[in-house]
């Protein structure tokens, strides 16, 4: 009896912190789950479209993809995560390089590149129609990058391989190069990196990533469509005729960023620079990719910070809550570096200070399980494999105006195995680096960028 009694004042001590007081542990508090829904499925169970300007979001290794499942490991996938997280910072952190505009002496031009980017996690794809007549291609989709392009015959160099035929810009009636001297070509100054070159007075670019991945080639316009009854006539996008890298069998990328090249600024007389998506929890379900401005009266927004490199959207995250408790983290921690959204980024990064003061609150709310050795960069992790269910402390991420994102518990784990589930956050190594909010938070809900009136919003329950 006396022993019960002491484990039993030990168990309520540990719940007993600054973070999470006894008197708050409540089922508000808690999400409770079998254990069995955070293993991953090999059924598609694909959710049903609209009648919107609507493309479905499918993750690419996934049941419910038609790629090649070439899938890395759970610590391979992190350590591609803190690559792409190192260029996105590096990004942030040196104010991007202007170059010359066209210079018709020498025959070079301000060319698009985004020297430095990796896309190896950018794991979520969908389908565009691109020529006349429309011919389909599987894409990445990512609010990183700019600048569209698409693999394109006659691959005057190489090309990878891809799971549909590569485009043949002959075959469409509305395609078109576009000129050295054209005010699009010179726009393109805007972007930075390593500038590309003019031949027969063709308009050229050049993509770099940080993994070695690129893609090179003519600077073109055609018919994009994003649905059966939504096309943008004479869109810009690079027609990419030597290119190689780990992009999975894709055709290619949707560059969804600030930028003047970016779907988003390209469509804005069409669909009001708004545009929205949702990831689905599992990658066993589908997601959607929206655009236009009907938007929901149950979207909640924030302010968009318009900063430099105009790829990015910067948020102005204040604070973070554990099983409702609101962590006694000073809100000028994130001011004073940022927070960007990115879709490609699996794991969100945090302050150094504020990575701390959660995982020490997540800890306690979790003590009643045992720990697992840490997975790469997550050093929170446990072993639930004795365990049918799971009470997983809530975690809420506040922005500015009031808003709060409360995770769904499939945005708080990241799964390698029952006996290896982790906190799905990490610290920047410097304080100075920008914090990111990356894809695994971001499941469920459905994310509003209304660029033009400068605000994010969110929506729970946005899919499943």
């Amino acid at each position: 009896m006396a022993a019960t009694l002491i484990f039993s004042l030990l168990l309520l001590a540990s719940f007993a912190s600054p973070f999470l007081p006894a008197s708050a542990i409540t089922a508000e508090t808690f999400h409770t789950v079998p254990v069995a829904s955070l293993l991953p499925s090999t059924v598609c169970h694909a959710s049903e479209g609209t009648d919107e300007a609507v493309l479905s979001v499918i993750h690419r290794y996934g049941p419910c993809s038609s790629l090649p499942k070439d899938e890395a490991s759970p610590s391979q996938i992190l350590l591609k995560d803190q690559a792409r997280v190192k260029s996105l910072q590096s990004r942030v952190s040196t104010r991007r390089q202007r170059v010359e505009p066209f210079n018709s002496v020498t025959g070079t031009s301000s060319l698009p590149t985004h020297y430095g980017d990796s896309l190896n996690t950018a794991n979520y794809v969908v389908t565009v129609g691109l020529g006349t007549p429309k011919k389909d291609f599987t894409v990445i989709f990512d609010t990183g990058s700019d600048l569209t392009w698409i693999q394109c015959q006659p691959c005057a160099t190489s090309c990878y391989s891809q799971k549909e035929p590569i485009f043949n810009p002959a075959g469409s009636s509305t395609y078109r190069k576009i000129s050295c001297s054209s005010a699009e070509c010179l726009a393109l100054k805007s972007s930075t990196g390593n500038p590309g070159t003019c031949s027969s007075s063709t308009c050229s670019y050049s993509i770099s990533y940080g993994d070695g991945s690129y893609s090179d080639g003519v600077f073109s316009s055609d018919t994009l469509t994003l649905s059966s009854t939504d096309s943008v006539a004479g869109f810009r996008f690079g027609c990419g005729e030597d290119n190689d890298g780990l992009f999975g069998e894709t055709a290619g990328l949707l560059g969804l960023g600030r930028d003047r090249v970016s779907v988003v600024s390209q469509t804005a007389n069409k669909f009001s620079q708004v545009f929205s998506y949702c990831l689905p929890s599992k990658s066993s379900s589908t997601g959607f990719l929206s655009f236009g401005p009907k938007i929901s009266s149950t979207v909640k927004f924030t302010q968009l910070q318009m900063q430099d490199p105009a790829s990015f959207y910067f948020l102005n995250m204040v604070g973070i809550t554990v099983g409702s408790q609101k962590l006694p983290i000073s809100s000028s921690v994130f001011a004073n570096v940022g927070t960007i959204i990115d879709s490609g980024t699996v794991v969100t990064r945090l302050p150094p200070t504020a990575y701390s003061a959660l995982r020490s609150a997540f800890r306690q709310g979790m003590a009643q399980y045992p720990s697992a050795p840490s997975l790469s960069i997550l050093d929170t992790c446990y072993n639930l494999s004795n365990y049918p269910t799971v009470r997983i402390p809530k975690i809420g991420l506040q922005f500015e105006s009031g808003v709060e994102v409360d995770l769904a518990f499939s945005g708080i784990f990241y799964f390698s195995s029952v006996s290896q589930v982790c906190l799905a956050f990490a610290g920047n190594s410097d304080p100075s680096d920008v914090g990111i909010f990356g894809n695994i938070q971001q499941k469920t809900y459905e994310v509003v960028y209304d660029v033009g009136n400068k605000r994010m919003g969110f929506r729970g329950g946005g899919c499943s």
